[in-house]
């Protein structure tokens, strides 16, 4: 029966569980079907979009038949399931269902990565940043990235796809982020990006695909230097450049991976490492931990970020960052390293904040060859985190737990920071 079916058919399915990547398992007739806007417990009735796999299918959800008692109104109405698939906005794929039980979800999938891609049972939990309860979870993006289509739309993409909806209200921005955003124009395809630092005052960056073919130099409004600030400490970074998006985020991060620093000790007399240290952040959190002449080096491959790094840890005379590619970068360590700074690395602490995508075997068998007593590891990413430590174990390090806090809200992302050790090693 289900070998006929093809997409734009409709099914009931009942919702089992959540999957990587913002989507729910549903079930039809034994059949795997991914579909969003549904949660574990519901059955929905849904349109097939894709049959070709052999071991799943996917649909859309278009109405639920049986509610979950956690699914409350959408927090944004243009993306709730009464409205078309092909008309809701992406960004808040979780902001159907409760603000305890969405954290839940990402418990359930960061455990579900960690067992089935790191084969890793470890104590896992996932917090929210503090006042975002009160919140309701919205208001927190402080950066909102907007795109333009032929016709001069302005808006987010609909949900897994690349079409422009025209919306009236973005809910998880801040107020003023979204007063600036109501009133764009653009008259070329591309991106707008909003950008919200601690003054408060909005800056508008345009990213259109084709630059005007006379472009004035030195007027780059993404170029703009910018305060951010982490309680007393200040940090420069370009309006368009890399800084979390969550208003609490810096913060939040900054202080749990302090935490991890604390519990282990920051040797004072070691090398420690900051890698895809953007400008500066975890560094500080290393220097400050350790004192004033703690040598620690930040490696970030944006040259804009580097330069801002090496101003904001000014005030450590042993801090430095450097411009390079991470991969690159620990393979020179390793070919040029004397005995005694590979003394002081084995004594040190290293934090790695990679990209999505994880740091990847290259790089984390070379922190194995570095062989640092400490590493703290930042991910945004479950799968990419449970990988990497899959190999970090197979290289003896090993973690105890790990922290996930809930940096985006309504939205199925989730960040974790995993703080390891050598293990059977003594310090």
């Amino acid at each position: 029966m289900l070998d006929g079916m093809q997409p734009g058919d409709l099914i009931d399915l009942e919702v089992t569980g959540v999957a990587h990547g913002g989507v729910f398992v549903g079930r039809h007739e034994g059949r795997v079907v991914f579909v969003p806007d549904a949660l574990p417990g519901e059955r929905v009735r849904a349109r097939l979009t894709e049959t070709g796999h052999a071991s799943f299918w996917r649909a859309e959800a278009l109405e639920v038949l049986e509610a979950s008692s956690h699914r409350r109104p959408h927090v944004w109405p243009a993306a709730d399931i009464g409205v078309a698939p092909e008309d809701r906005p992406g960004g808040a794929d979780f902001g159907h269902a409760d603000l305890a039980y969405q954290r839940e979800l990402k418990l359930d999938v960061l455990r579900d990565a960690l067992r089935r891609i790191g084969g890793l049972d470890l104590p896992a939990t996932v917090g929210p940043v503090s006042g975002d309860d009160q919140g309701g979870g919205l208001r927190w993006r402080t950066r909102v990235s907007l795109h333009v289509d032929d016709d001069g739309a302005v808006g987010p993409y609909a949900a897994r796809s690349h079409r422009v909806i025209a919306v009236g209200d973005l809910p998880l921005a801040t107020a003023a982020i979204e007063e600036a955003a109501r009133g764009l124009r653009a008259d070329r395809p591309g991106r707008i990006d909003l950008v919200q630092p601690a003054d408060g005052r909005v800056r508008i960056l345009p990213r259109p695909d084709r630059r005007p073919r006379r472009s004035q130099p030195g007027r780059d409004p993404a170029r703009e230097v910018v305060v951010e600030r982490v309680g007393d400490r200040a940090f420069a970074v370009d309006a368009g450049g890399f800084w979390q998006v969550h208003r609490g985020a810096a913060p939040t991060l900054s202080a749990m991976v302090a935490s991890a620093l604390r519990e282990h000790g920051v040797d004072p007399d070691a090398a420690h490492l900051d890698l895809y240290g953007g400008v500066g952040l975890f560094a500080a959190a290393i220097a400050e931990a350790g004192g004033r002449a703690t040598r620690v080096t930040s490696v970030e491959s944006d040259p804009r970020a580097t330069e801002h790094a090496g101003e904001n840890l000014a005030d450590w005379v042993g801090a430095r960052a450097e411009t390079a590619r991470v991969d690159r970068w620990i393979r020179a360590l390793l070919a040029t390293a004397g005995g005694g700074e590979r003394d002081r690395l084995r004594h040190g602490t290293v934090v790695l904040d990679p990209p999505r995508s994880g740091a990847g075997r290259e790089v984390v068998d070379a922190l194995v060859e570095v062989a640092p007593a400490h590493i703290v590891y930042v991910a945004c990413d479950p799968a990419a985190l449970a990988r990497d430590l899959k190999t970090f174990r197979d290289g003896g390090y090993e973690a105890a737990a790990i922290a996930g806090v809930d940096l985006f809200p309504h939205s199925h992302h989730v960040e974790a920071v995993a703080s390891l050790t050598r293990a059977h090693s003594a310090r």
